[in-house]
């Protein structure tokens, strides 16, 4: 399936929205509001026959408004077409629509994202932690915290190129 086919049905089909395509990389990829993820990729799964979720996974960009990130790969095998869908949401209000009702292999891949970013899957049969402790307080994967502790004293910044 060529790329300008699947370029051209998804802006006829959503005329209103603001998708944004990048075609630099190796894989066509775009990105569309929160609101129209489940809609989109019902139409890239029921009319343009990606009908396999390959994966599913968070991005944390704290220097963007809309910081967290869930980044969609779904592949047609018809035509060994592969896609990537980018949805952006802000950490204040970090809730995305799920794709349980299309895929069920959202289910874990949702929950894995969920644990490590804490983006809420809104409507997720069964949202809870599935690889950290219950009872942790934060999300491991965001950007929140400096990759090095500042407060050590028994490293030597001169062997690390400082």
């Amino acid at each position: 399936m060529k790329q300008q086919l699947i370029h051209d049905s998804l802006q006829k089909k959503f005329q209103n929205e603001s998708i944004l395509f990048d075609e630099t990389s190796d894989i066509l990829t775009f990105t569309v509001r929160k609101q129209s993820i489940v809609e989109v990729v019902q139409f890239l799964k029921e009319v343009l026959g990606f009908q396999f979720l390959t994966d599913l996974c968070g991005i944390h960009y704290p220097e963007q408004e809309l910081a967290l990130g869930v980044v969609y790969h779904l592949h047609n095998f018809q035509t060994n077409t592969r896609i990537r869908v980018k949805t952006f949401t802000s950490v204040q209000k970090p809730q995305i629509d799920t794709l349980t009702n299309l895929f069920s292999s959202a289910n874990w891949m949702e929950r894995e994202t969920y644990d490590f970013f804490g983006i809420d899957f809104v409507g997720h049969p069964n949202l809870i932690r599935i690889l950290n402790v219950e009872y942790l307080d934060y999300f491991p994967l965001r950007k929140e915290y400096p990759l090095e502790d500042q407060t050590r004293k028994d490293k030597d910044d001169r062997f690390f190129g400082r």
